[in-house]
């Protein structure tokens, strides 16, 4: 498949020394054409950052940031470093099965972005109940203000052509709000964006970084509403 176009599959990670092997020969296994892997570590205390870099598999690129955090910037900045005609990312921990990709590459053969949807025929989101109602309650929300036809606002887990990126921009900064403003750009261009079922589990190893607390899961919620009512007000034309 020496003609096929590279895939960039970008990680953000931090703490995730239990998963990140385990995420890249996945990776490695399920897709079918040339992959490079950007893991974007955000100097984890655990080492993750180590550990690839001791790889020194030439399909793996580490970057390590210190004195700086944030999901949607790290995601950027493995946008900015890859090389790919294809571009995804997904979480490091495992919750997202990199097995999917396998079938969901393909698709951007008819489509400009595909997406992992929980909340599409086939989909399912098994992960404890309260982060499940959350995370219904935001794409909900977001579905009510913004409209265009996508399930799963919120998912994280997408590939795309590269040539998105000629007409949406990813604002890098928080958390995983990001995304809603993401695909939303999308439909508002006119690209065609795909909802390819899949089932989010929880982690097994680690901690989750998105709800260590009730506290900060219900920051972090109100982060996503604040920022869905922006997206909608805002003129991305």
């Amino acid at each position: 498949m020496s003609d096929a176009p590279l895939v960039s599959i970008i990680l953000a990670t931090y703490n995730e020394q239990e998963n990140i092997l385990d995420m890249l020969d996945s990776i490695f296994e399920h897709v079918r054409q040339p992959v490079e892997v950007i893991v974007v570590d955000d100097d984890s205390p655990d080492g993750t950052w180590k550990i690839v870099q001791d790889l020194a598999d030439p399909r793996v690129t580490v970057i390590r940031r210190q004195n700086v955090r944030g999901l949607a910037s790290a995601i950027n900045r493995g946008i900015i470093e890859s090389r790919g005609d294809v571009i995804g990312w997904m979480d490091a921990d495992m919750s997202m099965n990199p097995a999917y990709l396998r079938d969901m590459i393909p698709l951007l053969e008819e489509h400009d972005v595909v997406i992992g949807s929980r909340y599409v025929e086939g989909g399912a989101d098994i992960r404890p109940r309260f982060r499940v109602v959350t995370s219904f309650l935001v794409n909900r929300f977001a579905h009510l203000l913004l409209g265009k036809g996508i399930h799963d606002y919120d998912s994280g887990f997408i590939v795309m052509r590269r040539s998105v990126l000629d007409s949406v921009t990813l604002l890098p900064y928080g958390y995983g709000a990001y995304f809603i403003e993401l695909i939303y750009h999308c439909k508002r261009k006119g690209l065609s964006v795909h909802e390819f079922p899949y089932h989010f589990v929880d982690r097994v190893k680690g901690t989750s970084k998105s709800a260590p607390s009730i506290f900060s899961f219900l920051v972090t919620g109100l982060e996503y509403g604040f920022r869905i009512i922006v997206t909608r007000v805002r003129r991305f034309d």
